[in-house]
């Protein structure tokens, strides 16, 4: 197959692809159809095959736009979320460059979840094991609603079990979590790394969505095949935001609460350390008021280039005593 590379676009985001068959001296054919790409998806390519019968050469053109969309909260200095802000309080550069077109700018409090939960089941993180599995899902069943979102549920030690791949379903859900047993070793960066790579990345959805990884984890890892640098990639080439929730109870701060805080850091999450039980629940309940908190912003780069390389977003605003949290940037599309 031979592609061949043509001008980026500028308009709406969308895939259209045109398909051309030529058999002898009959009229041409034409069949069009159109579908959602994620944003980041620029440029414009066509390829060229042959079918294998007599209904001649196929060539299907693929156009995409150059249009980053952002997710993003805006806290005070107490932490709580600002939710009455508009575009001209912010600003934002992307490669340390304003953008060259802000396409859309607006409060977003519905968009349909994309979820997994990821539960640590190794050996170190069984003293409130089944607390945490009590406080996942009834997190799981206010927050996922039938029909509009859906979550994945995966247990990881030294391996990683979907236990439930993506439903709306919260029994299924529930009883996915509730058969999770721990024991064994953690390798955390790959489960992060495979459910980014194979549940978000892989599968991309036809419509908008908010996506996120709730982790369930003492942040300890001794058996991954991948690294921490890696599995941060992966989320960011996914678009993933990554929430961590500390298991231990220690009270102390280690080595693995710095890990939960840069997982969640580079994707524009936030990490919990809950000291006691209660914590937890209230945990998971501030990860679902900030789901439903964000802005989103789509702006088109400016001097943007289609070569693979990691892209700074710095989202910041004009306002006195407010912070905003987003991911720290983006890869862009290779031609």
């Amino acid at each position: 197959m031979k592609r061949f590379s043509g001008k980026h676009l500028s308009r709406a985001i969308g895939t259209i692809s045109l398909s051309l068959a030529l058999a002898g001296i009959l009229p041409f054919q034409t069949f069009a159809q159109e579908s959602y790409l994620p944003p980041s998806a620029p440029g414009t390519s066509a390829s060229y095959e042959t079918t294998g019968d007599d209904q001649g050469p196929v060539i299907t053109i693929h156009k995409r736009v150059d249009e980053v969309n952002v997710l993003f909260i805006a806290t005070d200095k107490r932490g709580k979320f600002v939710r009455d802000l508009n575009q001209s309080d912010f600003t934002i550069l992307d490669d340390d460059k304003p953008p060259e077109q802000i396409v859309n700018f607006h409060r977003e409090t519905d968009l349909p979840l994309d979820l997994g939960l990821l539960v640590d089941v190794s050996g170190s993180v069984n003293s409130r094991f089944t607390f945490e599995q009590d406080a996942a899902t009834d997190f799981l069943q206010h927050t996922i609603r039938q029909g509009f979102d859906k979550a994945f549920v995966v247990g990881f030690n030294s391996h990683s079990h979907v236990a439930q791949d993506f439903t709306d379903s919260y029994p299924r859900l529930y009883w996915a979590v509730h058969r999770l047993h721990n024991g064994g070793g953690t390798a955390l960066y790959d489960a992060i790394y495979r459910a980014c790579k194979e549940k978000f990345l892989k599968d991309r959805p036809d419509h908008p969505v908010r996506k996120a990884i709730i982790v369930i984890s003492d942040g300890e890892d001794n058996q991954s095949e991948v690294s921490r640098a890696q599995a941060i990639e992966m989320a960011q080439r996914a678009e993933v935001i990554i929430y961590a929730i500390s298991t231990d109870d220690s009270g102390l701060v280690l080595r693995g609460d710095h890990v939960l805080e840069q997982l969640a850091d580079s994707t524009g999450g936030r990490a919990f350390f809950p000291f006691k039980m209660k914590d937890v629940t209230h945990s998971f309940a501030a990860i679902e008021d900030e789901l439903r908190s964000q802005y989103v912003v789509s702006y088109k780069p400016a001097d943007f280039d289609a070569d693979g390389r990691y892209r700074t977003i710095q989202i910041s605003t004009l306002k006195k005593d407010l912070q905003v949290r987003a991911r720290k940037g983006y890869f862009a599309p290779a031609q």
